[in-house]
């Protein structure tokens, strides 16, 4: 008989601490999970995330001690895996990282049970690689750095996923990523929507007046040229949320139709999807919560099918165009009715996704998994029972 249970020793590993991101409320989620639990990352801006991450007590790796660390860290990629594997985790009997880029990779104890919330497998070195680093995309010296960092990070990262004992995705599309870069299967937990800060406004009456909206980090492969251009030709209002390196040179293929806004609080971006005619996602993403967000204030999407818009756009709440094209994407606008969309039906479906639900359900697996893993030689196939659900299966996907 096993000997009784105690309270799990919890690390929480996260990429960098520098602003309020999806990615980051899914950590200030599992900050509320383990309230007891040390945070780990490779910098941290204090005050740059919500109360409830900073009020853990948090570790940064030595990369914030190099002059301009914090600033620059963004360009000390190189030195990632080092940082990482520079973590003593030696004292913890679960580690949960939450990783798009290298959290992923540290180095735990044999007895350690670590499980990753992955985001996706590191964009830019991976299927993205061409989005961040081909023509026009980069300056010279990191095209010629590129190759041989990329190809050396590329060997790490496959690696250093058989360090991970249990992989949760944030959708089926990044489950196939991981299946296909990692070799490994993975359960997928969606993502919250803060449905208690994004809730619908007053009556959507004259929506022919209101501008199209994109919310989105001003990034090469999140597709904003696409939706400008677009709306350069038809000469429509379009309104866009968000910064970035990419911005500079959005800001000059914007036509006068095309207002930039930057960064807004959460109250501000409220309004904007209130205000908004209807959502446009043109990229393939991993997930996407600004779609949510959207439909939890009442406002309906135009997504591209691929990645995570097909798995979030149900009907009634939005259309689906096919290829991430401006034909393809005018195509959409110009079939797109807003009067066809009930506020109702796109709020149900944003509640479908609420933090709440995402507390819960992320919260059991961890668990479950974790207790599967510290019985591993009473029942060794217990944890591989657990990742095996078919990824088709509707009881892998929790809600």
């Amino acid at each position: 008989m096993s000997a009784p249970s105690r309270e799990p020793r919890v690390a929480l590993v996260h990429d960098w601490l520098t602003g309020m991101r999806g990615g980051e409320k899914c950590l200030e989620v599992l900050c509320e999970i383990f309230p007891g639990a040390d945070v780990y990352t490779l910098v941290h801006r204090r005050g740059s995330v919500s109360p409830t991450i900073e009020a853990h007590r948090i570790h940064e790796s030595w990369l914030a001690r190099l002059p301009g660390g914090r600033a620059a860290y963004r360009a000390l990629v190189p030195l990632y895996p080092r940082a990482v594997e520079g973590f003593d985790l030696s004292a913890y009997d679960l580690v949960v990282s939450s990783s798009h880029c290298a959290a992923k990779g540290v180095l735990t104890r044999a007895d350690t049970f670590h499980l990753c919330y992955c985001y996706t497998p590191v964009r830019y070195f991976w299927d993205l690689y061409p989005e961040y680093f081909g023509p026009g995309r980069s300056g010279p010296l990191a095209r010629l750095a590129a190759p041989l960092v990329a190809h050396r990070f590329r060997l790490w990262d496959r690696i250093s996923a058989d360090r991970v004992d249990f992989f949760v995705a944030i959708s089926r599309h990044v489950a196939d990523r991981i299946a296909k870069h990692y070799r490994r299967p993975a359960r997928v937990v969606y993502p919250p929507v803060d449905t208690r800060t994004f809730t619908p406004g007053p009556s959507r009456d004259a929506a022919g007046e209101r501008p199209y909206l994109v919310v989105s980090a001003l990034v090469p492969y999140k597709g904003v040229d696409l939706s400008i251009r677009v709306a350069n030709r038809m000469g429509l209002p379009l309104r866009i949320v968000g910064t970035g390196p990419d911005e500079a040179r959005l800001r000059r293929v914007a036509g006068p139709t095309v207002r930039f806004d930057g960064w807004l609080p959460a109250d501000g971006l409220r309004d904007a999807y209130r205000g908004a005619r209807a959502l446009i996602q043109a990229h393939e993403e991993d997930f996407g919560i600004a779609p949510l967000e959207a439909m939890a204030c009442g406002t309906p999407v135009i997504a591209l099918r691929r990645g995570g818009g097909g798995e979030v756009v149900a009907p009634g709440t939005g259309v689906l165009f096919e290829e991430a094209t401006e034909e393809s994407l005018e195509a959409a606008i110009r079939g797109f009715d807003p009067g066809d969309y009930e506020t109702t039906t796109l709020r149900d479906r944003a509640l479908e996704f609420d933090r709440e639900v995402f507390r819960e359900r992320l919260r059991d697996l961890i668990l479950e998994a974790h207790e599967a893993f510290r019985l591993r030689h009473d029942d060794p196939a217990a944890l591989r029972r657990l990742e095996r659900d078919p990824l088709s299966e509707p009881a892998n996907v929790l809600f």
